[in-house]
């Protein structure tokens, strides 16, 4: 299924316009292409001056999906040369993805100092952390997405000679369906620790599924456990603009909007942790990029991302039973 420019321009204020039930996708198609989008942010940090984040992956996974994802991915932004307003913006747009990147990957160092050996993470994606990041002796991380999205990913990592840098066990699944079956299939441990990551993935769930994952991630922790999540709020102009670029530019069909949901009545994923035995720490978005020196000029503030960025620990039974007192 391939969207055409009419379509990506109309998404619907409930349900959007390109989902459909039991839908799949390959990488460079609807929440697949976002993927690509996604990467090609990591390759433009990767090659600056002063990057924030490294993902030397994350260039060969964007070009390897054709010319105009090279460009794309192009350091320099030089497919925006005309355009310096657009280049601004998209560079905005890039500064999110890298401190968004920054407190995941920290995240995850965390939680492996404290011990924790067995991670997930949740629409996977293009995602190289398995690969790029240090991880200590023993450990396992899980990477869960649709069949075709995890193929693309492992062949082009395999034929470039990369190697997981800990053990890594894809799971091909749509979290619409029985995941929690198929990662205990692949070895998973519910009696040990877990960091879970969801990070740019609750939008592309409508509100009943995003209550289902917190419910059954929460059901498969064992005390310690961690997730990370990141939540985004509302702000119509953040990305429409990009998007537009994009297409006209590159001819490339990237549109958040019209994939994602937006039911008024998302369960708050900060309260719905706390309320469920997590210990929650969240940072909106624009103080971190600013506490790491990429903070959104005055100028660009309708243009930009907004979001919550959430990290967030289960107590033992022993917290929890002192908890209750």
């Amino acid at each position: 299924m391939v969207a055409t420019m009419t379509d990506l321009d109309e998404p619907s204020s409930l349900a959007p316009s390109l989902r459909t039930a039991g839908d799949s996708w390959a990488i460079t198609e609807l929440v697949g292409a976002t993927a690509l989008g996604v990467a090609a942010g990591r390759a433009v940090e990767t090659g600056g001056a002063d990057p924030l984040i490294r993902d030397d992956f994350a260039e060969i996974l964007v070009s390897s999906a054709g010319p105009a994802w090279a460009r794309l991915a192009d350091p320099e932004l030089a497919w925006l040369d005309d355009d310096p307003h657009g280049k601004r913006v998209h560079r905005l747009g890039t500064d999110y993805q890298a401190v968004r990147t920054h407190f995941f990957d920290e995240y995850f160092a965390q939680a492996t100092s404290a011990g924790v050996r067995q991670a997930v993470i949740l629409a996977a994606g293009l995602d190289s952390r398995a690969y790029r990041l240090q991880w200590p002796a023993g450990s396992t991380v899980y990477e869960i997405d649709q069949p075709k999205v995890l193929e693309y990913k492992t062949g082009v990592l395999e034929a470039h000679g990369a190697r997981p840098a800990c053990r890594r066990r894809p799971v091909a699944v749509d979290l619409r369906d029985d995941w929690r079956g198929a990662l205990l299939a692949a070895g998973f441990d519910r009696t040990q620790p877990t960091a879970w990551l969801a990070e740019g993935l609750l939008p592309y769930l409508p509100s009943d599924a995003q209550d289902r994952l917190f419910e059954e991630f929460t059901a498969l922790s064992a005390p310690g456990s961690r997730v990370a999540v990141e939540v985004f709020g509302v702000n119509k102009n953040s990305n429409t603009n990009r998007w537009k670029r994009m297409r006209e530019r590159l001819g490339l069909d990237v549109n958040v909007e019209a994939l994602t949901f937006h039911e008024p009545d998302r369960s708050d994923a900060a309260d719905w942790l706390a309320q469920h035995g997590w210990q929650v720490h969240a940072v909106n978005n624009r103080d971190e990029m600013a506490r790491l020196g990429r903070a959104v000029p005055d100028d660009l503030t309708d243009e930009a991302v907004r979001s919550t960025l959430l990290r967030a620990r289960l107590g033992s039974i022993h917290e929890a039973q002192g908890a209750k007192q």
